[in-house]
Parts: C-alpha cells; structure tokens; sequence
C-alpha cells in the first residue's frame, strides 16, 4: 500500500510505495487523485520513466495535450514535452535557461483547463534549480474579508503572457506563441471542481485584468493579489533529484522555476499536462 508523508504543515507530501511505471489500477490512481485534492502537490521519489512510460501514466488521468511551444515536444510522442537548458547539439539554450521563471499557472489562457501536470526529472543541477509552487487555496482563505467579498463576482481576463509578470518580452519568438490568442475568461474566485474549495485564480503571468474594472486599476490588483499569494507562508520549493516525479494541481497552484542554477547546469525533464478526460 501506498504511504503518504506532508511536508512540514503545507500542501505538499511525498507518497512512497507505488512504481508509477508500472502501477496504474484504478484504486492506485483514485488514490493519488484523492491525496491531489487534499495536498495540491505530490513528490514520488525514486522513479524511472522514460516518455512513454510517462505518457501511459498520464493518460490514466484524463487527456494529455501538446504544449504551445513547440520545438519542445517529444518527437515521437508530442504530448509528452521537454523542460530543458539543453539545446539540441548539448549547447547551453538561452530560452530554456529563463523560461517559466516567472510565477504562473499553465494555460489559464485558454477556455478549457488542465486538471494536473506533472515533471519527472531526468538531469538537475547539483546546485539551485528548484522549483516553486504556491497554494491559491490558502492564498484565497487569508484574504481579508472585503477582498473576498469584491473578487467573488469578478471575471478575471486571461491571454498568453500579458500580464504584469512580464512573460511576453521572454517568449518572444518561440514556434507555437506567434498565432493570436484571444482573451478567456474564468473566475477570479473559482470553485475546485472536485474538492469544492474556493481558489485565488489570478496568475501575473496570463491575468491582465477583470471584466468590467479599468484597465489600470484590474492590472494593479492582479499585481497585488499575486504578490499576496506568493508569500512565504504560502509557498514550497522542491529540490529536484534524478528519479523525482512531481505532480501538482494545476487549478490549486501557481508555480515556477527558481531560477538559480548556474546557466551550463544541465537540467532535463520531461513533463506531461493532463486535461479531463
């Protein structure tokens, strides 16, 4: 049977016992989508996954999708991709080096979203390179009451990388990010749609704004509210080892690279992220 360990008193665990290359009954994965909904963040120590073992696992949890960028999807199976600093010829890639360093939730900017992602760490840096996640649960509940109360009937306006983060200027360029991308709309104070519990649901890197609030103004309160969630009280960092496997709740969390590790450490991952099926 499964063990489950939190980390410290945040929404982060660390489940022992299941071989995720191989460990894919309905009652291990109903397992691990239950400890989803009470942690936000699972760490699975010790795993060996190559990207079609990855891609089999994933499918268990709905329906994988190819990543926007395109230059970094598996050749063979597109919707498992690369979270890289290497480029093809084992030369430092300079985008890979910053990208996904700024705070965010992954594909906010579209009208469907995914329900998990997950990383499985191939090559780390022995040191820096970690990677930080923020709980928007707990975020949403140390709101002072008035905020609550002015974010429940908002809208928040989301589209790829406008937001005050300042992600356009990084991802500039990339195969992938060069069609238009239309605003979406979801909630600000959205509900979990399987643990029922209410969500800050505003990242700086996709939210530019709030329907019906000015333009100014909607852009200083997403600067403010994510400020406010990415308080130390209310973030993890995980230090990445060979083997790990990370995954997180992508409605629950924001997250983000550190940033940290010299530009010529290498650093390769594969991840997947997993819509409902």
């Amino acid at each position: 049977m499964p063990t489950v360990r939190p980390i410290g008193d945040r929404f982060v665990a660390e489940v022992a016992g299941l071989d995720l290359a191989n460990d894919h009954d309905d009652a291990a994965i109903a397992w691990i989508a239950d400890r989803l909904d009470e942690y936000a963040v699972l760490v699975f120590r010790g795993q060996h996954l190559d990207a079609q073992a990855l891609h089999r696992f994933a499918r268990r949890f709905g329906a994988p999708q190819r990543h926007v960028l395109e230059r970094y999807r598996h050749p063979e199976i597109p919707e498992i991709s690369y979270v890289t600093n290497v480029a093809p010829d084992g030369s430092v890639d300079p985008f890979g080096v910053r990208r996904a360093t700024i705070w965010h939730s992954d594909a906010t900017y579209e009208a469907a979203l995914p329900r998990l992602a997950m990383l499985h760490a191939l090559e780390v840096p022995s040191q820096g390179g970690g990677t930080l996640f923020a709980d928007m649960r707990a975020a949403w509940d140390a709101l002072p009451e008035a905020s609550q109360t002015r974010l429940l009937p908002l809208t928040g306006l989301h589209r790829f990388n406008v937001g005050p983060a300042g992600g356009a200027g990084i991802y500039a360029g990339q195969a992938g990010t060069e069609n238009g991308f239309e605003d979406q709309r979801h909630p600000a104070a959205a509900v979990h749609p399987t643990s029922g519990r209410r969500i800050l649901f505003v990242n700086p890197a996709h939210t530019h704004g709030f329907e019906g609030v000015a333009r100014d103004e909607g852009w200083r309160m997403v600067e403010q509210l994510s400020a406010h969630a990415v308080q130390d009280r209310f973030v993890h960092r995980h230090n990445w080892r060979p083997g790990d496997l990370v995954i997180w709740d992508e409605r629950a969390t924001m997250h983000r690279g550190a940033g940290d590790a010299r530009p010529e450490a290498r650093r390769v991952l594969l991840r997947s992220i997993v819509y409902p099926g």
